[in-house]
């Protein structure tokens, strides 16, 4: 049974992944199913690094010392009690020092074969870096765009539901990504852990077959698209849903409906638009919000604010744009964006 650094290369020869990081660096990013066994706290931890500057390492290790023994003794008690002696654990802290090799030499005195791994979570991090560069441009995208109220977000699902393969940004970021499109009860997640479940979602997709994603700008919330994946959409062919004014209006009053149920968080949400319309403009749109009358407000959006947004920037973020295949559509009910779907996946 050696005890050797590992590389993220070999996360699939282990029974389970052991995150010794503080709870807040944990919920920041980690490796996806890895279980978080802190061997400090974030109190802790603070408390650790303040004796560190203020007084001494060795003042900080002695009194981390007992911290990371105590919390390593009742993981031992409470999370690994019952494991078989053919349990392997593969555990890692910030950059594969201190932390993880205290924790994997506990473990091993028992009798496990846990091994560290090298570079811990910075090592992943750079993993992910580097996989999204090296697939986003195999990627055969096919990119849905259209002006807000389109339904691209469900004629995606539609699409998947269908068989095709679709890579939902807006999914991923938790938000729609417009002045309307923060996600209720869904906060967006760290950019360091976007990227993670982006590098997840690629490197399950089918390079041999086609992709189906949103056209999306350079921000989705405060998430950034990487540069790699932003290039690939660009230049990528595109199709246009042309859908009738009648007909986004129509779904944009069903699918934000919510919007009416929080009249002052509308308004406050309107109020990011004051540098880009009329004080008297914002005023009556932002009264129609305290009163939930949605049907004007959402018609004088669409007219005076998305429309032109879509306008100005879709020639310059799509490349091949001017040669996009355009679908019709008259209807985006629920069977209509599912008829829209199957009209786009048979294109060629």
């Amino acid at each position: 049974m050696s005890h050797k650094p590992t590389t993220v290369n070999e996360l699939g020869e282990f029974t389970v992944l052991v995150d010794v990081r503080s709870p807040a660096e944990y919920a920041l990013d980690h490796i996806p199913g890895a279980i978080n066994c802190p061997v400090l706290d974030d109190d802790e931890r603070r408390i650790v690094g303040t004796i560190y500057v203020q007084q001494s390492a060795f003042e900080a290790r002695k009194i981390g010392g007992a911290m990371v023994a105590r919390n390593i003794a009742r993981h031992l008690d409470e999370q690994f009690r019952d494991k078989p002696k053919d349990w392997r654990p593969l555990v890692y802290c910030w950059r594969g020092g201190m932390r993880s090799g205290s924790f994997v030499n506990w473990l091993r005195l028992v009798g496990w074969d846990a091994q560290q791994l090298r570079g811990g979570y910075k090592a992943w991090r750079a993993h992910v870096i580097e996989q999204i560069a090296v697939l986003s441009p195999r990627l055969d995208l096919r990119v849905l765009c259209g002006p807000t109220g389109s339904a691209k977000t469900r004629v995606l699902q539609a699409l998947a539901a269908q068989g095709e393969q679709v890579l939902d940004l807006e999914d991923l970021a938790a938000h729609r990504g417009s002045v309307l499109g923060a996600v209720p009860g869904r906060p967006q997640p760290s950019q360091k852990g976007f990227e993670t479940q982006l590098m997840h979602r690629l490197t399950a997709l089918d390079a041999t077959r086609r992709v189906w994603v949103e056209a999306e700008s350079r921000r989705i919330g405060r998430i950034t698209v990487p540069e790699p994946l932003l290039a690939r959409l660009r230049e990528s062919a595109v199709v246009e849903i042309a859908a009738t004014p009648a007909a986004r209006l129509a779904y944009l009053l069903r699918d934000y409906a919510w919007l009416g149920d929080d009249p002052q968080g509308l308004a406050d949400k309107l109020g990011t638009l004051r540098e880009l319309l009329p004080r008297e403009v914002l005023a009556e749109w932002q009264a129609w919000a305290l009163a939930s009358d949605l049907p004007p407000l959402f018609e004088a959006l669409m007219a005076r604010h998305y429309d032109p947004l879509y306008a100005r920037s879709q020639g310059r973020h799509l490349e091949r744009l001017p040669h996009a295949r355009r679908v019709a559509c008259e209807d985006l009910s629920d069977e209509g964006i599912q008829a829209l779907a199957a009209r786009i996946a048979s294109l060629t």
